[in-house]
């Protein structure tokens, strides 16, 4: 018996059209916005906890606190994360609605 060896399968190459999907800006914002795996302890993060000072974000990573926040601008300009000043300080929490979008967004792929 004799193996066959490099054999390809061949694509398919017939053309596909998308339909609009209004939502896909919205959805690659969200995707980029958890694209790093900094993003993405700072939202399990928030996610254990009710809300988070900025401080005790940064006590938790391994990253300076300019990266932190960084990282937290990025996700609050997602809408992934809410932060409120509480006088000199910044407590940030989850979005829940955003965070339902985000796990209908995965679900649906």
């Amino acid at each position: 018996m004799t193996k066959q060896i490099g054999l390809k399968k061949k694509c398919d190459t017939t053309p596909v059209k998308l339909k609009a999907d209004p939502t896909a800006e919205d959805f690659a914002k969200l995707a980029w916005a958890i694209a790093h795996p900094a993003r993405v302890q700072i939202v399990r993060l928030l996610i254990g906890r009710k809300a988070c000072v900025c401080g005790e974000i940064v006590d938790c990573l391994p990253l300076a606190q300019s990266t932190v926040s960084q990282h937290l601008k990025i996700l609050k300009e997602s809408g992934l994360i809410q932060g409120e000043v509480d006088g000199p300080k910044v407590c940030y929490c989850i979005n829940p609605k955003r965070l339902e979008q985000l796990k209908a967004f995965v679900a649906g792929l």
